[in-house]
């Protein structure tokens, strides 16, 4: 079988992302006849079929499901390549880092000093996320190195540092009926709302989306859920919330991620520098 080619990839994902082929027509721009050709001419190639189709309905099929996340990952890697081209390129270089908000765990302010000390250090952009972003970001070229957390965070192509591993507290709303305690177990809040973050398992969180810090400290003053996070959310836990050690709960980590193969001396710098600050941190 030939090499696919970028807009096959492209009109695929369209298909199995709206499931309605007319609709994948108008997102590309393109009339849904050549569309459809263009699918069965794809899996013809493939020998799989990858779409069910009824007069009523479109789904994917596990062949179909499969060749999704392949595809997107194919797609952000061509992006991914375009854009750090474009940055190498630069009359002034620059690094782009990705958080989520207060997913540094307080270290960058120890650790953007200690890189600018470096002499291979350049100047850093710091893009501030949302949760869960920060992943699809540095697949896809955005940003050259981002700060995830295990094991949430998906890691797939990525080398990673271990900066800080982090115990989990409860965040309660001050008058919860466990805000008084000194430690929980898991299973003491067996009957909580817990908040959906991007990417969780909706069977699982069947709570709000929370998309942030400040969203998820107004939800749980108001006693809309309760929250199981890392400790270092008690750095910007508001006055009428509380952070309870949960002794069960799996510890978590604070990683730096950078793109497998990379050769930049600007990114190993600051590699260089986020573990020394980290390695010198005072206890959250």
């Amino acid at each position: 079988m030939d090499a696919l080619e970028t807009r096959e990839l492209v009109y695929f994902v369209a298909v199995a992302e709206e499931l309605h082929f007319g609709r994948a027509a108008e997102r590309l721009g393109i009339a849904q006849p050549p569309l459809s050709r263009a699918i069965q001419r794809l899996e013809r190639r493939m020998e799989v079929t990858l779409l069910e189709r009824t007069s009523r309905a479109v789904s994917l099929t596990p062949a179909g499901t499969v060749f999704l996340a392949e595809c997107h990952k194919a797609l952000d890697a061509v992006t991914a390549a375009q854009r750090r081209a474009q940055r190498a390129g630069q009359d002034v270089p620059r690094l782009k880092v990705a958080m989520k908000p207060e997913g540094d765990a307080g270290l960058l302010e120890r650790i953007l000093p200690a890189y600018r000390q470096d002499p291979d250090a350049v100047d850093v952009h710091v893009e501030v996320c949302g949760a869960g972003e920060q992943s699809r970001m540095l697949r896809d070229g955005r940003v050259d190195l981002a700060l995830l957390h295990a094991p949430h965070d998906d890691l797939t192509g990525f080398d990673t540092e271990a900066l800080l591993t982090l115990n989990q507290v409860a965040v309660l709303a001050r008058g919860h009926r466990l805000a008084e305690h000194t430690a929980l177990a898991l299973a003491d809040l067996d009957s909580e709302t817990f908040p959906r973050f991007p990417g969780d398992d909706p069977v699982q969180a069947t709570g709000p989306e929370v998309r942030d810090i400040g969203q998820l400290m107004q939800l749980v003053a108001l006693g809309r859920v309760v929250a199981v996070v890392p400790e270092s959310v008690r750095r910007h836990a508001r006055s009428d919330v509380v952070c309870v050690p949960v002794l069960d709960a799996p510890s978590s980590s604070v990683l730096l991620a950078w793109p497998e193969r990379t050769h930049s001396r600007a990114v190993a710098a600051f590699v260089r520098a986020s573990t020394e600050a980290a390695a010198t941190a005072p206890a959250v």
